[in-house]
């Protein structure tokens, strides 16, 4: 640690040595003048330059560790664990993609978690030393998202099974990858309780950023 400590403020106080004499005089008054060989624009002294910047960062950077990390989600109140969903969803692994509901409006709409881990078996294969979570995977979740509305609706019962029946509008904006949370959201638009037909929107985010986007999702629900 002491090393650590002694290195990096080598680095700085070196950096601090080939910056211009124009900075060292804001700070040391005009009578400072550097000797020739430092006033020099060597290479080590531009890369040392280069690398204070990344130094203050990282000194100044604090601490915050698992506990306050963990508190900013504290106010994220859960609607439907996993055993709620199981039992709404027909839908088991490897298949089942939705890991919580944490905002549900009963018929319109619904927020749910998906975490994405490398020990799921899409990753063996796609693709090996790039992991990135299907597209298609991606939509999957948000259907099965917008099947936990549904099958809690007029007409339909936990445990049915709804069929894709169309998708349109699609676009992925940023790819997903092991260990990252997908936030998604599902609207239902529609619903004809008589033909068992859902049409549905859906947005998935990562870390606050968008990265998947359908405008249209239909569903046909199968009939017993």
């Amino acid at each position: 640690m002491v090393h650590f400590i002694l290195s990096i403020g080598f680095l700085i106080g070196a950096s601090a040595a080939y910056a211009p004499q124009s900075a060292l005089k804001s700070v040391h008054g005009p009578g400072v003048r550097l000797p020739s060989s430092i006033r020099g624009s060597s290479r080590a002294g531009q890369r040392l330059a280069r690398m204070r910047p990344r130094c203050e960062t990282a000194l100044a950077t604090e601490w915050a560790g698992a506990e306050l990390t963990s508190a900013k989600t504290k106010d994220v109140k859960t609607v439907f664990d996993i055993n709620a969903i199981t039992k709404i969803l027909p839908h088991r692994y490897p298949f089942l993609l939705v890991d919580k509901v944490v905002e549900y409006e009963a018929g319109k709409r619904a927020v749910g978690v998906k975490s994405i881990s490398m020990n799921e078996p899409q990753f063996t294969g796609h693709f090996p030393g790039n992991p990135i979570m299907p597209g298609v995977m991606q939509i999957e979740a948000l259907a099965q998202l917008a099947g936990i509305v549904c099958l809690q609706m007029e007409g339909a019962s936990p445990g049915s099974v709804f069929f894709f029946a169309g998708v349109d509008g699609v676009k992925w904006k940023k790819p997903v990858i092991p260990g990252d949370t997908l936030m998604m959201e599902v609207e239902i638009k529609s619903w004809k309780p008589k033909f068992g037909i859902a049409k549905a929107t859906g947005k998935g985010y990562v870390d606050g950023k968008l990265a998947v986007d359908v405008k249209e999702m239909t569903f046909a629900l199968a009939k017993p």
